[in-house]
């Protein structure tokens, strides 16, 4: 067994890898199913505000972020359903106010602390075991919600006229799923950080929607392959001295091409044999 595998803090982040997965591998592809994901961009920007308010208030940064994380997403959610030939403005909207409180509330605090940089850009090295038992909670309520309500998200996921004809309430469901990806983006916030968890959220998703025909497989799929990102980036992380979230990031978009490439030759090899 490789010597880093004895370290504590090697197993955390193995164990956090997992259960991440299993949290963006859902939300992700309920988000991309829901072409949520733009929105899901400006929440997790947006997001930094809440990390400004804990700096300023000394608040805890996880509470604060998360509190300030789900009003955004229940005002984007507001909006979006009330002018919805707009949610692209409420988005940028959302972002910038997020990310201009952050800033400002940054600079004003007497307490101001030298980490920021790790909730921009994470570090699945350092991560708790507090942090971990968060995520097993997130994900039991992720398994739950997926669990007790699919065929509603099946509905509202590909034909929302017949979920409304069905009595489906349809808002209720776009309220919950866009508070349940903020809670994601919070959770993941210690993995890749808020600027990278986006790339962490959609692109195994994206994959696997190539290479599944169900919402299931999909997920189980996008999970699979969040989780070899994660590893896969975690070990080159260590072995070249390099950033963990960066190299994860890396990983995954290098997946992303390879997933092009290999579509397009299966389209290619159809065609050819007549199919």
């Amino acid at each position: 067994m490789p010597e880093i595998l004895t370290y504590s803090f090697f197993q955390n982040a193995l164990l956090a890898s997992f259960f991440i997965s299993i949290a963006c591998a859902i939300m992700g592809s309920l988000a991309m199913a829901n072409k949520l994901l733009p929105m899901a961009g400006g929440i997790t920007h947006g997001a930094f505000g809440g990390i400004g308010l804990a700096f300023y208030f000394s608040l805890p940064v996880f509470l604060s972020t998360v509190s300030f994380t789900i009003i955004l997403a229940l005002v984007l959610a507001y909006l979006s359903l009330k002018y919805p030939h707009r949610s692209d403005n409420f988005v940028a909207v959302i972002w910038t106010f997020g990310m201009a409180l952050g800033l400002i509330l940054i600079d004003l605090s007497p307490s101001y602390q030298n980490d920021l940089f790790a909730y921009l850009f994470g570090s699945i090295l350092t991560i708790s075991f507090n942090d971990i038992y968060a995520l097993i909670f997130a994900d039991i309520l992720f398994i739950l919600f997926v669990s007790l309500f699919y065929r509603q998200l099946i509905a509202i996921s590909f034909d929302i006229e017949f979920a409304n004809l069905k009595g489906v309430n349809t808002n209720l469901f776009y309220y919950t799923l866009l508070c349940l990806i903020s809670l994601c983006i919070v959770l993941c916030m210690s993995c890749v950080g808020l600027i990278l968890i986006i790339a962490l959220l959609s692109i195994p998703s994206f994959i696997a929607e190539k290479f599944t025909k169900s919402l299931a497989a999909t997920i189980f799929l996008a999970f699979i392959l969040s989780f070899v990102f994660c590893l896969s980036g975690i070990f080159i992380s260590y072995y070249l001295n390099l950033s963990s979230s960066a190299s994860i990031i890396a990983v995954a978009c290098l997946g992303f091409f390879i997933s092009l490439l290999l579509k397009s030759l299966i389209n290619f090899s159809h065609k050819q044999s007549g199919y």
